[in-house]
């Protein structure tokens, strides 16, 4: 069988490759291996797989539509193990389905954002020399405009949202299933590209076997999914902490994926009281918003698992959450070289504030300046386990593996229990007259404040102090921006965290600039607010 080897071999040599560790029994995957099969496998063919406001789809549903979307691209597009595809689209029945194909085809799946611009898309394209692609017929128009500013696309298959009317569908309705193909555990399967926090995004190369370790580890032991459960998260599959909510643990648990387009407050209240969700995946500001919604109690009704990441969960956002709703949020930190969550802590074990502790089968510590590992105090966070960075042909590799370890840029501070408590990013670090300040403890006072409904601290120039601190807020409603607000909340401040991190300047804004993934882009803030 042919085979197209461009990832592999653009994969960084052994020498800059983090130490992989295989140690619990349920991560022993055999040597040939399909991750599409495997996960479709955890369900009985009649079970419920996904349901939206659309309809309500079983296993076998799934399995035999990402069969034909699997057989359309061999034999009518001209797929061979190995090829890039695109995916562009919210999250629905049909992108999974596709998902699914790409992968029982042999093909290396790249979803991308639905927020992303067309010059960003071409980037991505360019990057992973993609040359097909299967796309939601709203997003066409803005994909026409990306294929004009590159230089690979041949094909694009459409398709409408889960309506059942598009190319997609038609062209596959007669087409018989194609046996998924018998893939190595080591052969990519996907590329999932950052979400550009820290410049140009990088692609992180993920294996099969890697599609299976964030269930098998995270799910497992601290989410315990079960058939029955309904799982939605309020993220884009191509991020992969949305990735791993919907659809990979409800697959590979034989629970089901209820999926929203506009995952608004409003509508995720909504659609986990419409569909009975059980378990939500979403970011800690979302958590916040869903609070101040009169209708959250309607939801409760069926919901009773929280997973957040994407940012460092409040502790202020955790009790409120856990006063109104009666549930603990698990909270967790991931990253997309990492694939999921590899440190968390759950039910009796969540110290709120703190991340928790190295996810079983995953090891951390914490690192000095020097790369040498720390027996105690801050430093910052290294991870080995399952799964690993693999960037795509970048040099920034050499930045993230040291020694073994993947370093993941945040900076934490570890206590005499193995807790881990997150300060800050190691770049996002203020330095204000010799004091070492992390932006998130300065947030966290400022969100126990009534009046403030987001903020984001950091670092501006200082003479006097090199730096100072200098927060930007954006006001709850009903508030208005004052001197005198400002002054009330710096004196809040003070009474929460030491005075010397008050924040001497406070900016109020209309909104926080955030990526795609919903992170908040502190550099735009330092650029051009400093």
């Amino acid at each position: 069988m042919s085979y197209d080897s461009f990832v592999r071999d653009r994969l960084p040599p052994s020498q800059l490759l983090p130490e992989f560790r295989f140690d619990l029994p349920e991560l022993q995957y055999p040597e040939r291996l399909n991750g599409a099969a495997e996960l479709l496998a955890g369900g009985a063919p009649e079970a419920l797989a996904v349901v939206n406001d659309h309809g309500r789809w079983s296993y076998a549903e799934l399995d035999d539509f990402s069969g034909r979307i699997a057989r359309l691209l061999k034999d009518e597009e001209g797929l061979i193990p190995g090829n890039r595809v695109l995916l562009r689209g919210p999250n629905c029945y049909t992108m999974f389905a596709a998902w699914l194909g790409i992968l029982k085809a042999g093909g290396v799946v790249v979803a991308t954002m639905p927020l992303l611009r067309p010059g960003e898309i071409a980037t991505v394209i360019e990057r992973a020399q993609i040359t097909r692609a299967i796309v939601d017929s709203r997003f066409m128009g803005d994909f026409r405009q990306t294929v004009e500013q590159s230089r690979f696309i041949e094909s694009i298959v459409e398709y409408d949202g889960d309506a059942g009317h598009g190319a997609l569908e038609a062209r596959t309705a007669s087409l018989q299933p194609l046996p998924p193909v018998n893939t190595h555990r080591d052969d990519p399967a996907l590329i999932a590209f950052t979400s550009g926090t820290t410049g140009v995004p990088k692609g992180c190369v993920q294996f099969h076997r890697d599609l299976l370790a964030p269930c098998d580890t995270f799910a497992k032991h601290l989410v315990d999914p079960k058939p029955g459960d309904i799982f939605m998260t309020s993220a884009p599959m191509a991020f992969t902490f949305g990735l791993g909510i919907t659809p990979l643990f409800p697959l590979r648990f034989g629970a089901a994926s209820a999926t929203v387009e506009q995952a608004t407050p409003v509508q995720l209240i909504e659609t986990i009281a419409r569909h009975g969700v059980t378990h939500l995946g979403t970011a800690p500001t979302a958590y916040k918003a869903m609070l101040s919604q009169p209708d959250l109690d309607g939801a409760l009704k069926t919901l009773r698992y929280c997973i957040s990441a994407g940012e460092q969960l409040p502790e202020a956002t955790w009790r409120a959450w856990k006063h109104r709703t009666g549930i603990s949020i698990t909270d967790g930190i991931g990253a997309t070289e990492m694939m999921h969550i590899f440190i968390s802590a759950a039910g009796d074990d969540i110290r709120p504030g703190s991340t928790g502790k190295p996810v079983p089968g995953y090891e951390a510590c914490l690192l000095d300046p020097d790369g040498n590992p720390l027996v105690e105090g801050i430093g910052r966070l290294a991870i080995k386990g399952p799964t690993g960075c693999r960037y795509l042909d970048d040099p920034r590799q050499q930045d993230y593996v040291i020694n073994g370890w993947n370093v993941t840029g945040d900076t934490y501070r570890k206590d005499a229990d193995g807790y881990y408590w997150y300060v800050a990013r190691s770049d996002d670090m203020i330095v204000s007259s010799g004091y070492n300040i992390g932006a998130p403890e300065v947030e966290n006072a400022l969100l126990l404040h009534p009046a403030v409904a987001e903020c984001a601290v950091v670092g501006v120039p200082c003479p006097e102090r090199g730096q100072k601190v200098k927060a930007f807020v954006v006001l709850a409603i009903g508030n208005e921006p004052t001197e005198a607000l400002v002054a009330e909340l710096q004196a809040h401040a003070k009474a929460k965290i030491a005075p010397y991190k008050y924040p001497r300047e406070i900016e109020f804004i209309g909104g926080l600039p955030k990526t795609a993934t919903g992170k908040l882009r502190r550099s735009e803030l330092r650029a051009s607010r400093s």
